[in-house]
């Protein structure tokens, strides 16, 4: 088991997602950084599909009930273990007792928790994640995490992400034209390509930024969206949609992120920078 000591801000145990039921109007969910919350079931040789915990900006206190074997990675926020600090990507048993705490943020927005064999919450809907309306919205004081019988430590090493530390740093974010984006003109899709700063307003249904673009479209009908759709509000503001987005809406959807571009923005912070790339459907 682990207990929760402290729930933080908006903690909540993901996996892949929820698949195939956005007819019924039900989001995906899942992980935001798929790309780093994958690599820590891989260092503990999980399946892809086992569920971990996503910790917001470092906050949190965990309590490990009995020896477990885990992991850390996505964004580095100085994690200890009771007083000693640990590495991120790399594998350790923690002893019964033993708490996880985190404290100066160092890069990223988003921490993930991996244990070997996976959080075992409940399964709904053939997922594990939380997800407002179905399950728990996010983790509590109290709560206690199932864990199954822990094996042998393998050793690791934590080389991927000194190769692949732009993904913290760049704010490059690969996207493809949206439905409506020939509806724009070539001002405004001259404006798409120069940089956005992310506003505050920010969660896991989706981000805002906060330099407009002029908007002189006409509305359309609701139609289907996506996580990573980027919609062009009647203010001229754009929002991002993230994994527990709305499976319908009814602005323009002016660019769609690819799903590593999803990761790369769910570790970023308001104020920072970002940049659409554009490239285009091989047909």
């Amino acid at each position: 088991m682990i207990k929760v000591l402290h729930p933080g801000i908006y903690n909540t145990v993901q996996d892949q997602g929820r698949f195939g039921y956005a007819k019924m109007g039900i989001p995906t969910a899942g992980f935001l950084d798929a790309y780093t919350a994958d690599f820590g079931n891989f260092l503990l040789d999980n399946k892809e599909s086992d569920a971990a915990v996503e910790i917001t900006f470092g906050q949190g206190k965990f309590q490990f009930t009995r020896p477990t074997v885990f992991c850390l990675t996505g964004g580095d926020f100085s994690p200890k273990l009771d007083s000693d600090l640990i590495e991120m990507n790399r594998v350790y048993r923690a002893k019964s007792g033993a708490v996880l705490s985190f404290g100066k943020r160092n890069f990223g927005a988003r921490t993930y928790l991996a244990v070997q064999g996976g959080i075992q919450s409940e399964v709904i809907l053939k997922s594990r994640s939380f997800s407002k309306g179905i399950t728990p919205v996010r983790l509590e004081k109290g709560d206690e995490l199932k864990t199954v019988e822990q094996q042998e430590l393998r050793e690791t090493g934590n080389a991927r992400v000194r190769e692949h530390i732009k993904h913290f740093t760049s704010g490059d974010l690969a996207c493809y034209p949206g439905p409506e984006f020939d509806r724009l003109n070539d001002k405004q899709k001259q404006r798409l390509s120069e940089p956005f700063t992310l506003s505050s307003d920010n969660n896991r249904v989706g981000y805002r930024l906060n330099e407009p673009l002029e908007n002189d479209l006409q509305p359309i009908l609701t139609s289907s969206v996506l996580p990573g759709t980027i919609q062009l509000t009647p203010s001229g503001k754009l929002i991002v949609l993230m994994k527990d987005c709305q499976v319908s809406g009814g602005y323009p959807r002016v660019l769609q992120l690819s799903e590593y571009a999803i990761s790369r923005l769910s570790q970023k912070m308001a104020g920072e920078n970002v940049r659409f790339k554009m490239h285009n459907f091989n047909l």
